[in-house]
């Protein structure tokens, strides 16, 4: 049996905080003249979050598998759609009933809008990760047959072919031109309106990535162990590019911070060279770096507790911003700060909570 991985713990923990950054910043936003440079650290370098995520996850899958003995979709679909596909129905209903109460709106979608919102992750703003995670799941065996017979020329090509996919999905005026042309409110639209909701194809390279380098995890390791040098510099690189890109956008092109944001995004050829490179080096840091005990348990401890912050923290800067605007507070940027650590904290703490008592349950 391959032994535990921590690092893949301390990702999802430094991912989670990433996944809250950029959903801070979003409240940042509203601020008419927001500090560009915090913003850049919101919304930028946390750019990495939501698809490590899938790249973590494909590691794991492909870490554990045999990928010589025959694969067993039914189990695998149950036992993944139990951790997945259970806890985004109810978490989606609960958002669902939970913000149409907070705003005085109807309590129960009809049909076909109820229909919309659970296939498409819109009954809060960041559960479509749930959705596109669910179709990674049920296209495993794609997986598996993409990842037996990847060499380094195929990942090459297939990485050409998520960027040109991804500036097409994400540039391109085809896209809205296609869509406007489908029958209005038709689900081949919604299909193609919310294709950053669902079609795994934007995140193919990063998940089939995870896969081969899980399946070859011996040589990724020493790799990573004897090319310390390169990882780090690279993923400087990396983000340095992504920063540029934003920064080019703001004091060269004139985009405000909003638009800055959804320009230099993960899906841009930039962004997913910073994705590769943070998931490499993070792989590296965790994996080799010298990390004293007081790092290593903080990291476990937000790992741990990843899913359930990651899953309730929208609930958090709800409240969380209602009380900002009782005290009458606006969102600086030293409140934005002290909002992100308390979203982290509150949920955080919330976690451990439910955890303590499913315990203390458990016992009794």
């Amino acid at each position: 049996m391959k032994p535990y991985l921590k690092s893949i713990e301390y990702i999802r923990g430094v991912s989670m905080l990433g996944v809250v950054a950029i959903h801070i910043g979003s409240q940042y936003l509203l601020n008419p003249t927001p500090n560009v440079h915090l913003v850049a650290l919101f919304e930028v370098v946390s750019r990495f979050s939501v698809p490590i995520f899938f790249f973590v996850s494909a590691f794991g899958l492909f870490y554990r598998m045999d990928i010589n003995a025959p694969f067993e979709y039914g189990k695998f679909l149950r036992r993944r759609f139990k951790a997945v596909l259970i806890p985004y129905l109810l978490w989606s209903t609960f958002y669902f009933v939970h913000d149409n109460w907070f705003h005085g709106y109807e309590l129960v979608p009809d049909f076909d809008y109820g229909a919309e919102i659970l296939c498409f992750g819109l009954a809060k703003y960041h559960l479509y990760f749930m959705v596109i995670l669910i179709w990674f799941y049920l296209l495993m065996p794609l997986w598996i047959f993409l990842v037996r017979r990847m060499t380094p020329a195929k990942l090459l090509l297939l990485l050409t072919a998520q960027v040109a996919f991804d500036w097409w999905s994400s540039y391109s005026p085809e896209v809205w031109q296609l869509m406007n042309s489908l029958p209005e409110g038709s689900w081949l639209q919604l299909a193609v309106k919310w294709r950053l909701n669902w079609f795994v194809g934007h995140y193919a390279f990063i998940f089939v990535l995870g896969g081969v380098l899980a399946l070859h995890s011996e040589k990724f390791f020493a790799w990573l162990s004897a090319h310390k040098k390169i990882v780090n510099a690279t993923f400087f690189v990396a983000l340095t590019t992504l920063l540029g890109y934003y920064y080019v956008l703001i004091y060269v092109r004139g985009y405000s911070p909003l638009e800055a944001v959804n320009t230099a995004h993960q899906l841009s050829p930039a962004g997913i060279f910073y994705t590769v490179a943070a998931s490499i080096f993070l792989f590296a840091l965790f994996q080799f770096g010298k990390l004293n005990s007081p790092t290593q348990k903080l990291l476990s401890l937000l790992g741990k507790n990843s899913y359930f912050v990651y899953l309730a923290h929208p609930l958090a800067i709800t409240y969380l911003s209602l009380g900002l605007g009782k005290l009458g507070l606006v969102m600086t940027a030293i409140n934005a700060l002290v909002f992100y650590v308390a979203t982290v904290g509150l949920t955080l703490l919330a976690s451990l909570s439910l955890t303590l008592l499913s315990f203390g349950g458990e016992r009794k």
